[in-house]
């Protein structure tokens, strides 16, 4: 099957220009294409893995990626859409986050210097930056009328609330960054969200205007939820790829709690299992759903494919022990990583009274709820149901010679842990 058709096929085509030209191109040679990535955290989320796994797809079929990172356009600010102007970051930080994202990128895309078709990293800084306001405005904004500048939806959307020269010039910017790579690359297509379709298509004028190359451009479609919430965004805010921003386990289970009306699109969109398995894992989501197999690879793919065999394994432990009330059986590293987002509280002394303890942690408001949570068996340490009003929490023992782990009721949880 060839690349266009199992993009259709996993719902990742958006728009394209001249599909029949660019298929018969990326039958008959091998294709540098490029997706860029501005800086603009110190860390990139997962609305960023589409494009991300959409290059690692190419690579796969035989052609070579680009991975872009905007160290030069993430000092300007995409006005693609953005309802009002970016806060501008200076040098040093776009420069670090630059960095990151680099590191980022290199987890998926085979960097291999033996490969025919080896993946590489590229900063627009290293053309931009050199660039001089009269060079920049006399051979590129030459290229571009503000007729055509304005028809283009990411300009068009902030006309009435103001848009900046700053801001207004980033399609130009774009522009260039195809056009270099064009030059120096061979890059003959860019990819990129389907907000960045005026910019891609501003790149393909501009190479038009000023070679004789052929270029094309395709977009990839925005993801979004079945309930109308923004993908990627919990209770807790973004979903991170950085491992100490959003942690594997915190990973592992934003994905195994995707609801049944998106699972499979997210099957088809974030993995690279074969059809087959995915059009098996429909069936089991209309016949079964109750035992979520198809949220459950999801989560394995994905989590593995970001974090590593490893971090999967430790979510899956993780999962596994609080599901069945094991605890005793995690790791402190594991424990820490479980209950990083519950009340935590640090203590000294651990010669008080377990009625203390929960006033302390803000578990229960009096001396008297305390006790009669614990009577009633609601109340639990480490996994093991405490009913003795009169324990003492020197005697209960420590998990990874720190921790206890106290829940009252089903869902409630506190991390204790004992300097």
């Amino acid at each position: 099957m060839s690349i266009l058709k199992d993009l259709e096929f996993r719902g990742l085509l958006h728009q394209i220009t001249d599909r029949e030209g660019l298929e018969k191109k990326l039958s008959e040679e091998k294709v540098v294409l490029y997706c860029g990535f501005d800086p603009t955290a110190d860390s990139l989320h997962i609305g960023s893995l589409l494009p991300i796994l959409t290059l690692r797809r190419f690579q796969l079929a035989g052609h070579v990626p680009l991975a872009l990172v905007g160290g030069g356009t993430g000092l300007i600010g995409d006005p693609s859409g953005k309802a009002n102007e970016r806060t501008l970051n200076g040098p040093e930080v776009v420069e670090a986050w630059s960095q990151s994202i680099k590191n980022q990128l290199s987890r998926f895309l085979d960097f291999n210097e033996n490969l025919d078709n080896q993946a590489e990293l590229v900063n627009n800084y290293d053309w931009l930056g050199p660039l001089n306001v009269i060079e920049f405005l006399r051979d590129i904004g030459k290229s571009f009328t503000v007729n055509y500048m304005l028809a283009k939806d990411s300009v068009d959307s902030r006309i009435t609330k103001g848009i900046s020269f700053t801001e207004f010039s980033y399609m130009i910017l774009q522009s260039y960054d195809f056009l270099k790579l064009s030059e120096t690359k061979n890059c003959s297509l860019q990819i990129g969200g389907s907000d960045q379709w005026g910019n891609i298509t501003a790149g393909l004028e501009l190479i038009g205007k000023t070679t004789e190359k052929r270029a094309y451009g395709a977009t990839l479609p925005l993801v979004t939820k079945s309930d109308g919430q923004k993908f990627g965004k919990t209770e807790g805010g973004a979903i991170w790829l950085d491992a100490d921003k959003t942690s594997p386990y915190q990973f592992y289970q934003f994905w195994v709690n995707t609801d049944d009306n998106d699972v499979v699109r997210f099957l088809k969109y974030f993995t690279f299992i074969s059809h087959e398995e995915i059009e098996r894992l429909e069936q089991e989501v209309k016949q079964q759903p109750e035992k979520r197999e198809a949220q459950k690879v999801l989560a394995r793919e994905v989590t593995k494919l970001v974090h590593g065999e490893e971090a999967l394994q430790s979510s899956l432990n993780i999962t596994a022990a609080l599901f069945s009330g094991n605890i005793q059986e995690l790791s402190r590293t594991e424990i820490e990583e479980a209950f990083k987002d519950v009340p935590s509280t640090t203590l000294e002394q651990d010669d008080m009274a377990l009625v203390d303890l929960l006033i302390a942690v803000g578990a229960a408001p009096s001396k008297r709820q305390a006790r009669q949570d614990i009577e009633s068996g609601a109340v639990t340490v480490n996994g093991v149901r405490i009913q003795q009003v009169d324990a003492v929490v020197n005697e209960l023992g420590k998990l990874g010679e720190s921790y206890l782990i106290v829940r009252r009721g089903k869902k409630n949880y506190y991390l204790v842990k004992f300097a």
